[in-house]
């Protein structure tokens, strides 16, 4: 019997987030052959996290589901025990990369795939603490319906389990890598303020996350796409398509891994959206099948990042994900052109190959990214108000931000070449401290 991980990761409170995701776990264990490791990963305040335990306590129970609620103390406890375990000159550099102080997307998925391996799970399903699920005839539909259906099958044996098949033949023996969905709701980046006051203006910073080289049209093309995940329309019937999975058609509260989140982890970039994106793309490159399905889920906002200091920290998290493309693109570029190669034998990713190209990547100028943010100072400048604040912290920031976006681009690459034996060593270590161990 298969086991799974379902996993939050959290800085907020969101009780009600626990509760609804407890749900999926309990009707992934009562409606498939699997056991369920519900992982709550708690970055919160001590006194969040005790209404998040709480929260946790009065889940519904079911004998296959397992739930781990882990503050930080008990992440890095975990953490450390692993990176001990690996030949690395700097097992408390790993240590940082994989729990960093402060916030990084990236990092915290990467912890839920290292916790996974070490519960014996063969997946792992992410969602989102700002997000709920969509309802029909007053039922939640479950993501994890369409993941479990297919996840970790030959894409032939899972071919009569969708409702579409758009796959070249020669890809029908590969397995399937990942299964998700998208959103529908307020923006996935929380710039719906910026289009609400200037088109234009948000027309000219949107597509500075495209590469610098794209024609106007293809900038406009990104532009109307970007952010928007499945739009507004709600949830009515199943559809589930057999894919190479179209990077923009999926989100990261909406997704499930098999395999490939064992092989190559997730920027760990601090400060940055958008940095736990990188496997979409690289599935779609090295032509490994996704399900892609339209349970999606609904986004909402927080109102903490739209006032005072965290609207600051949100826009510069925007603008180091601008800032990180000059890098990604390359590699980028550099995936789709090695195709199958990225494979090895097992029909696996080769991490080798990511962290070459993310290494090759920074030896690039940083010439495009000065140049996106003087765009983005004089695109916040004219809308004005609080964004002049905006423009005054980048400029004030301006060489540290293009420093960091290129280290984040090092640390990936250095995370990558560890991650085969960081995952090795997780399989080997206990979630918990053994008796006698420290």
């Amino acid at each position: 019997m298969r086991s799974i991980c379902l996993t939050l990761p959290t800085n907020r409170p969101c009780a009600a987030t626990i509760a609804a995701v407890g749900e999926e776990a309990w009707y992934a264990a009562e409606h498939f052959d699997n056991d369920v490791h519900l992982l709550v990963l708690d970055s919160c305040t001590p006194a969040v996290y005790a209404e998040h335990a709480e929260a946790v306590r009065l889940l519904p129970f079911s004998p296959r589901v397992t739930v781990h609620h882990l503050d930080e103390a008990q992440q890095r406890d975990f953490l450390k025990r692993v990176t001990e375990r690996t030949t690395s000159a700097k097992p408390g550099l790993l240590l940082e990369l994989l729990l960093p102080d402060g916030l990084s997307y990236g990092a915290c998925t990467n912890r839920a795939f290292l916790i996974a391996a070490a519960l014996g799970c063969a997946s792992v399903h992410r969602r989102d603490s700002d997000s709920r699920y969509q309802t029909l005839d007053g039922r939640p539909v479950f993501p994890v319906q369409h993941e479990l259906m297919s996840l970790g099958k030959r894409a032939a044996d899972a071919a009569p389990g969708v409702d579409e098949t758009a796959l070249a033949a020669d890809h029908m023996d590969r397995r399937v890598a990942m299964v998700g969905g998208s959103f529908i709701g307020e923006l996935s980046v929380d710039i719906g303020e910026i289009l609400a006051t200037d088109p234009e203006v948000y027309h000219d910073i949107v597509s500075l996350w495209a590469p610098a080289h794209w024609s106007a049209e293809r900038k406009r093309e990104l532009v109307e796409e970007s952010f928007r995940g499945a739009g507004t329309e709600p949830f009515t019937r199943d559809h589930s398509l057999l894919t190479l999975v179209d990077p923009m058609r999926v989100d990261m509260c909406n997704v499930s891994f098999h395999g490939v989140h064992e092989r190559v982890p997730l920027p760990p970039a601090r400060d940055t959206i958008g940095s736990d994106y990188f496997l979409f793309h690289l599935l779609h490159n090295a032509g490994l099948p996704g399900v892609v399905h339209n349970r999606h889920i609904v986004n909402y906002y927080t109102a903490e990042r739209r006032t005072g200091s965290g609207f600051l920290a949100y826009q510069l998290r925007f603008a180091k994900f601008l800032l990180s493309m000059r890098y990604f693109h390359f590699v980028y570029d550099r995936m789709a052109e090695a195709g199958d190669s990225l494979l090895d034998g097992q029909g696996q990713p080769r991490a080798s190959a990511v962290a070459a190209f993310a290494r090759e990547s920074t030896r690039l100028d940083w010439q495009e990214n000065v140049e996106r943010l003087d765009a983005l100072d004089a695109a916040y400048r004219r809308l004005g108000g609080r964004y002049t604040a905006c423009a005054d912290q980048l400029a004030a920031r301006r060489e540290r931000l293009l420093d960091e976006a290129r280290s984040d681009i090092e640390d990936f690459a250095l995370l990558t070449e560890a991650w085969d034996e960081l995952m090795a060593a997780a399989r080997h270590t206990p979630l918990s401290p053994q008796p006698g161990q420290g």
